[in-house]
């Protein structure tokens, strides 16, 4: 079997279990968070913390426990990990610095998981398993909770409630995150994972000496940080590391983890709306991007001409053998289409374009499908701005889902899409500007470039991977990738709860003759061209002088 159609059958086998677990894991969703019930292990998390979990929120107080919830968990994080050298199970490292420290903690408290570490060689189990994998969770739980409040607005009215965070984030962790990590983790221990808490041990013969592997719960984490779309690696090979991700067919598991939830919350949106058709539009606009994207990954990558690259079937280069360029094609696009940042092979190798594909991924916003609830809400914003632009085809006051879209709700959807481009451009611009930035680049000219707009990019956006040429571990890159992950984390929350409080208060509007049909082919190939014209006007020059720059030279 020749590598291409290797690559095409691991695709379409891919496509066809996320179709069987699209339809009950949606109905699924929808009913957790629609339930009135609350289980017993759930009201001792309510009492421990004293939350009331039948207590309506409006959206300040909603965004409130948000922020609140988070900044705690950023604190307790970047403690835990400075007093690292005098906690047990410690593996004898020391306490993080505290610039990575405050990197770390705001990097896995906003669900983007950037490391500018070596995971075996800095962090003891405590911190892996107490203070990671529990982030890897709860930040989780927390944007499939904004974006079930933004469901919600478009559901309810006549009312600015938006049901209560903490039952969200509860629900989300206990009944949703925790039986599909358990039955995951089981399934990567089955495929050769490892999942212990050994210490450091010498394995064999390494040029000319002996080589040092430490165990870890690496199983229970690496299923997590597919599931929730988090990314950080127990080791710093991550998915490409055989501890993390044994075999081609765990390979193509982690990636249906990925993927599962961002595209069931399409159908627990519909669900929650009344309306299953209105969900199906939204799953074929990020299953479009999504396939594109995927393609012409695999084609860059495949195609790329030369002696070398025909013997080995493709580019090959920083691709585990494992895997081949398919399955490495597949991983890349489902990584950087929503904020895993995950990776089983080295994007900095990748062809000039397909690091552009890469990029572009992730400057959409991650919403082919997106992180779990961050895709969805940021879809939603992006379908309101769609809605706007046929509005002013017609010369009439836009609607979605029986919301009219006027100026307030137009301003909080575009102050949204505006905060991750200013973030980027503005981190990039500061750092190409400046001697001791630019020093960390490996490379020079545009594949440089592309080093320090990647890293912009990756932690604005949430993703967490990375070109891996740059070397991020100074204060500079420490101190303002943390702030860019912070920000493009929480800023827009801000906008997304104000703009599902603001459709909450309207009472609906019937539909008349007149009213864009929302489900329709037409306005999903509408909402498609409009997510890739208003990221192309934003990015394109910057792109221009980076991976298309080196893919138009290669």
């Amino acid at each position: 079997m020749g590598p291409v159609l290797a690559g095409v059958l691991q695709l379409l086998a891919l496509i066809a279990a996320l179709a069987l677990a699209y339809r009950p894991l949606g109905d699924y969703m929808a009913r957790v968070y629609s339930s009135e019930k609350h289980y017993k292990p759930e009201k001792w998390i309510y009492r421990a913390i004293g939350a009331n979990p039948s207590a309506e929120m409006r959206w300040p107080a909603y965004l409130r426990a948000v922020l609140a919830f988070s900044a705690v968990s950023v604190l307790f994080l970047y403690t835990l990990q400075r007093a690292q050298g005098i906690l047990p199970g410690s593996l004898g490292f020391v306490a993080i610095d505290p610039d990575q420290a405050f990197n770390t903690a705001a990097s896995f408290v906003a669900n983007t998981n950037w490391q500018s570490y070596y995971g075996e060689q800095a962090m003891g189990h405590v911190v892996q398993t107490g203070g990671l994998a529990v982030q890897n969770f709860v930040s989780a739980a927390v944007g499939m909770a904004v974006a079930v409040a933004l469901v919600r607005g478009f559901a309810r009215s006549r009312t600015g409630e938006l049901g209560n965070f903490w039952a969200d984030m509860v629900r989300g962790t206990v009944r949703i995150l925790l039986p599909i990590a358990v039955i995951g983790a089981i399934v990567l221990v089955a495929c050769g994972a490892i999942q212990n808490f050994a210490g450091i041990h010498e394995v064999g013969q390494f040029m000319g000496g002996t080589q040092q592997w430490n165990g870890g719960a690496v199983a229970s984490q690496e299923v997590i940080k597919e599931l929730g779309t988090n990314g950080g690696g127990y080791f710093n090979a991550n998915s490409a590391h055989p501890f993390e991700n044994p075999t081609p067919f765990s390979n193509l598991f982690e990636i249906f983890l990925i993927l599962v939830i961002p595209f069931a919350l399409t159908r627990t949106f519909g669900r929650m709306v009344g309306n299953l058709r209105q969900g199906y539009a939204i799953l074929a606009t990020m299953a479009t991007i999504w396939i594109g994207f995927t393609a012409l990954m695999m084609w860059t990558e495949f195609a790329h001409h030369g002696p070398a690259f025909d013997v080995a079937g493709g580019a090959m280069e920083g691709k585990e053998t494992r895997y081949g360029i398919g399955a490495s094609a597949i991983f890349s696009v489902a990584t950087t289409l929503t904020s895993t940042g995950a990776v089983n092979s080295f994007h900095s190798s990748y062809t000039g374009l397909g690091g552009g594909i890469q990029l572009l991924g992730m400057q959409l916003g991650e919403i082919a499908p997106g992180g779990v609830g961050s895709g969805l809400y940021g879809m939603l914003i992006m379908a309101i701005i769609a809605v706007f632009i046929a509005g002013l085809m017609v010369g009439r006051t836009p609607e979605y889902l029986g919301k009219k879209i006027g100026t307030r709700e137009i301003k909080f959807a575009a102050c949204y899409i505006l905060i991750t481009p200013a973030l980027v451009l503005g981190f990039t611009a500061a750092a190409m500007a400046l001697d001791t930035p630019a020093n960390s680049m490996t490379n020079t000219g545009a594949h440089g470039f592309s080093e320090i707009l990647y890293a912009y990019t990756s932690g604005a956006n949430n993703n967490g991977s990375a070109f891996a040429g740059l070397n991020a571990d100074t204060q500079w890159f420490n101190s303002t990738i943390g702030i860019a992950m912070l920000l493009g984390r929480f800023l827009p929350m801000v906008f997304v709860l104000a703009l599902a409080g603001s459709l909450a208060e309207q009472k609906p509007v019937p539909e008349t003759a007149g009213t864009l049909r929302t489900d329709k082919p037409l306005y999903t190939g509408l909402l498609v061209g409009t997510i890739l014209i208003v990221t192309g006007l934003t990015y394109f020059p910057a792109l221009a002088l980076g991976p298309l720059a080196e893919g138009l030279a290669s």
